[in-house]
């Protein structure tokens, strides 16, 4: 029987939930200073009544081992909201113990209970995680690619065609 919980995040967890996304961005093999978001911005939008999205945290004898940050998005094909993980993260000496999966249980768990017929997530072509996704019985979807407007690509575009 395994040892580690996972357990719904509390404000306090801002600082761990920032450090494991500086955490992942380094394994991505990104700067520290491509992450932007502070404690702050995690404790304003991760939590109270208007929140923009939820966090897991898994631990071992209180010790966090890993997080999987989520939020729904609306799927109008099954006309239901969809789980969207954002950042599924273990650290480095947690790979391997369960804490994947328990993360992954605990969010098929979720969209569950909340009748969400999908649980929806992008994953780099060479993350080896790959692998844990397919042994979940994850499917991956080879014919659609990840489009994204960036933050100055938004005011180009809300700006394209003005006046003046």
């Amino acid at each position: 029987m395994s040892d580690i919980i996972v357990r719904e995040a509390v404000p306090n967890d801002a600082q761990t939930i920032l450090d494991f996304i500086v955490g992942l961005a380094e394994f991505e093999n990104e700067p520290r200073s491509s992450v932007e978001a502070t404690v702050e911005s995690i404790r304003r939008d991760g939590f109270g009544p208007g929140r923009l999205f939820e966090t897991l945290i898994a631990e071992r004898s209180g010790e966090p081992l890993g997080m999987a940050l989520f939020f729904p998005h609306y799927s109008t094909w099954t006309g239901t909201p969809a789980l969207y993980l954002e950042d599924l993260f273990v650290k480095q000496e947690a790979r391997g113990t369960g804490a994947g999966f328990a993360l992954m249980r605990v969010l098929a768990t979720i969209a569950e209970a909340r009748g969400w017929k999908r649980l929806d997530l992008s994953v780099l072509d060479w993350n080896p995680a790959r692998k844990f996704y397919h042994q979940l019985g994850m499917a991956h979807e080879s014919e659609w690619l990840l489009y994204r407007l960036d933050e100055d690509g938004i005011a180009t575009l809300a700006r394209a065609g003005r006046d003046g």
